[in-house]
């Protein structure tokens, strides 16, 4: 106490001359309008520029949650709207307004949706593979579909407690099956190698009706998707090597070279649907004489 008085009063010169000087500073900013327009226009900037600091900080800290929200929302407003083109092209429900909230869109609540980061990518080899930072651990396992909020990425080839690497679009060896959207004419998806944003669609009926810019999505024929999920848009068709069928070529709705945000679908009905398949297979095989 003994310390403070004499700090006090040793420098009490000082606080009186402060006291004085922001009384008169108040007295000018309130009385005079011109300097009260200036020391307000000057807070006014000072504080702008404080919370677009702020809002700067907190967008670049909360920027992997938005993109995963969005990518998420954009994955399921994609896949609704094809629902709903096909529901609007099918002539037997035009007089029906009432069938997409009843037929279509509960589709969209029978799949969970697993979110992922990609760790390693590939879009300039023969074979291309994507790592993924979710695994067994998370639910994710061999023979899972994996799309981003603009389309189609590939189906999980195996996958270790915390991680998972993917066949996607970009390989020789994948295989999708795709159809028309509203027409349901189907193919398979394939990839010939070169341009990452190109691949071909094989096996379209002779008879089949298309245009260029006609919409690719997921069949629904395959165990790993479920319909409606984009694919990409036909740029030319072509015949096939032994001319009964046609081969699309098609512009790929999903960025390869820019992926970042994916999504593993765990559709409740993959897992049954795919044990039906082996059970078929292993029956057909030709059985050996004992």
């Amino acid at each position: 106490m003994r310390n403070l008085l004499e700090f006090l009063k040793k420098y009490n010169y000082w606080f009186v001359f402060v006291i004085l000087e922001v009384v008169s500073l108040v007295l000018l900013f309130q009385y005079n309008s011109y300097q009260g327009s200036v020391w307000f226009s000057s807070a006014n900037y000072l504080a702008g520029l404080s919370y677009e600091l702020d809002s700067k900080m907190t967008s670049f800290w909360g920027q992997g949650a938005m993109n995963e929200q969005l990518t998420k929302r954009n994955l399921m407003l994609e896949r609704e709207v094809s629902l709903l083109r096909d529901a609007l092209t099918d002539e037997r429900l035009k007089h029906d307004t009432t069938y997409v909230d009843r037929g279509q869109m509960p589709l969209l609540n029978q799949y969970q949706l697993i979110g992922a980061k990609v760790i390693s990518n590939s879009v300039d080899k023969a074979d291309n593979f994507i790592t993924i930072d979710k695994g067994i651990y998370d639910g994710v396992h061999a023979d899972m579909g994996v799309a981003c909020g603009t389309g189609v990425v590939g189906v999980v080839y195996m996958a270790s407690g915390h991680y998972a690497v993917v066949i996607p679009v970009l390989s020789t060896k994948s295989n999708i099956s795709c159809a028309i959207q509203g027409s349901g004419y189907f193919g398979y998806l394939h990839w010939e190698g070169g341009a990452s944003d190109i691949a071909f669609v094989d096996d379209i009926p002779r008879h089949a009706k298309f245009e260029k810019g006609d919409t690719i999505v997921t069949s629904g024929y395959s165990a790993m998707f479920p319909p409606g999920i984009m694919v990409g848009e036909v740029m030319a068709e072509h015949d096939s090597k032994d001319g009964l069928s046609y081969r699309l070529e098609i512009k790929l709705s999903t960025d390869f070279g820019n992926l970042r945000d994916v999504y593993v679908i765990d559709d409740a009905a993959v897992t049954e649907r795919l044990n039906l398949l082996r059970q078929a297979t292993d029956s057909i095989k030709p059985q050996r004489n004992e």
